[in-house]
C-alpha cells in the first residue's frame, strides 16, 4: 500500500492548456515576429513577476514605456488573457477525478498564477473546485521554485512532504519540491502520469 496521503497538482500545463501563443497567433501574421515578441518582450520571466504578486497594470505599463511600438500587443496580454486558455487537458482531469473518487488521498493544488487572472479560470473550470484548497502564488506573493511556497503549503495544510506527491510540468519546480522532501513527478503526458500514479499505488 502506498504511504502517500496527499497529492499536490500544478495547474497550467498539467490540468489546463494555457499558452500565450493561442492569443498571439490571432494578433501576429508573422510567426517569427510572434516568437520574437514572446521571447523578448512579453517574456516568461516578465509574466512570472505577476505570478509573484506584481499588479498587472504595473507590469503592462513598464513594458509599454520600454516598447511603445508594441503597445497594442502588450496591452492584449492581459486585456485578452482569457484567449490564452485552450481548455482542460481532459485525460489529466480524468486522472484527478479518479483520485478524488478513490478517496485515498487529499487533493491540493499549488500554482504559479496571477491573483488577478486566476479567478477567470476558477470560474470557468469546475474541476478546480474538486481540490481541498489551492495555493495561488500571486495571492501569497511568493512563487515556485522558492522554498517558502512549499513551506507555506506544509504549514497551512499540515502536509508531510515525505507522504506527499507533487506533480508539475516544470522540471525546475520538480527539483525544488524534492529539495523540500516531497516525492515528485515531472509531468509530460497524461499517459505517463497515469503509469506513475499506478506505480505509486494511487490508481488501480
Amino acid at each position: 500500500m502506498s504511504q502517500t496521503n496527499t497529492v499536490v497538482f500544478d495547474l497550467g500545463g498539467v490540468l489546463i492548456d494555457w499558452n500565450p501563443e493561442y492569443l498571439y497567433r490571432k494578433i501576429f501574421s508573422d510567426k517569427e515576429e510572434m516568437s520574437h515578441f514572446l521571447t523578448h518582450i512579453c517574456t516568461p520571466e516578465w509574466n512570472e513577476e505577476q505570478d509573484g504578486g506584481r499588479p498587472l497594470k504595473d507590469a503592462t505599463e513598464i513594458l509599454v514605456r520600454e516598447n511603445p511600438h508594441y503597445e497594442s500587443e502588450i496591452r492584449s496580454y492581459y486585456g485578452r488573457w482569457a484567449e490564452m486558455l485552450n481548455g482542460p487537458i481532459e485525460d489529466s482531469v480524468e486522472l484527478l477525478k479518479k483520485l478524488k473518487q478513490g478517496e485515498k488521498v487529499r487533493l491540493l493544488a499549488l500554482t504559479n498564477w496571477s491573483a488577478e487572472t486566476f479567478p477567470i479560470a476558477y470560474q470557468q473550470y469546475d474541476f478546480l473546485h474538486w481540490f481541498e484548497d489551492i495555493i495561488v502564488s500571486g495571492r501569497e506573493k511568493i512563487r515556485k521554485p522558492f522554498p517558502e511556497i512549499f513551506q507555506l503549503l506544509c504549514n497551512r495544510f499540515q502536509v508531510s512532504p515525505e507522504k506527499s506527491l507533487f506533480i508539475d510540468d516544470n522540471i525546475r519546480n520538480v527539483h525544488a519540491a524534492t529539495r523540500e522532501g516531497f516525492q515528485a513527478i515531472h509531468f509530460a503526458t497524461p499517459a505517463q502520469l497515469a503509469t506513475q500514479l499506478r506505480q505509486q499505488g494511487l490508481l488501480s
